[in-house]
């Protein structure tokens, strides 16, 4: 009896690693928005069985981060922008609270662990490097969680981070974005600093809320854009 519990908690361990293994393909665009999960290939690239990567597809599909389709199997899932207008301002009122609670707990020695990745911060907005920004963006934001010292707050915001993974740092690509995020950063260190509760969670719901403004910008743009190259296929076809 005692092997067969061995056996099952080394199986559930298994499929636990997977799905974080698969989340960070996700998030580094390994596994593309709208791609099918080739079960096969992800078995031999994983070295695993195809147990625990179905119990691990589950886990994601329950998240949000991929979806099921019936006798085709399972798909990157892909946000649309009404997805966004609906998450973000959910996401926007929750690490608002974050911030408003972190405000109240902070310590100096909390403002002095945070102190060099807002430095950091700032170095990487200067050179325009978004994956190094928005790496050391992602850890302010949970820093910021963790001291707010809410667990069920944070289980609420780590469901929603999950999601919002999906679009990851697409509106940090909108000319001169990264510049007011880091600036908008900068803003909210400087409440915490001042232990502002309401200056925080107002700051932060704003910082949220101009990352959806950008990604709106950014589908235009998109949109306007394939206007324009179908255009001249147009024009060609009706002979003018």
């Amino acid at each position: 009896m005692g092997n067969s519990v061995n056996t099952r908690i080394v199986q559930q361990v298994l499929y636990q690693e997977v799905a974080d293994r698969l989340r960070g393909m996700i998030q580094a665009r390994e596994l593309e928005a709208g791609e099918w999960i080739d079960e096969v290939a992800l078995t031999k690239t994983l070295g695993i069985s195809r147990t625990p990567l179905r119990e691990a597809l589950k886990v994601l599909v329950a998240e949000g981060l991929l979806r099921l389709e019936p006798r085709r199997g399972c798909y990157v899932n892909e946000l649309s922008v009404d997805d966004l207008d609906e998450i973000f301002p959910l996401m926007a009122m929750l690490e608002g609270r974050c911030a408003h609670e972190a405000a109240r707990k902070v310590t100096d020695q909390d403002l002095q662990r945070l102190e060099p990745l807002h430095q950091r911060l700032q170095e990487q907005a200067a050179k325009g490097d978004i994956d190094e920004y928005y790496a050391s963006n992602a850890l302010i934001h949970e820093a910021i969680q963790a001291l707010a010292a809410n667990h069920w707050l944070s289980d609420l915001v780590d469901n929603l981070r999950k999601l919002l993974s999906l679009s990851r740092h697409k509106s940090l690509v909108l000319p001169g974005r990264i510049d007011e995020s880091c600036a908008e950063h900068m803003a909210i260190f400087a409440a915490l600093k001042a232990r502002d509760p309401e200056g925080a969670e107002a700051l932060t719901r704003k910082h949220l809320m101009r990352q959806l403004d950008a990604l709106h910008t950014l589908t235009a743009q998109e949109r306007a854009g394939a206007a324009v190259q179908e255009s001249p296929s147009t024009l060609q076809d009706s002979g003018v």
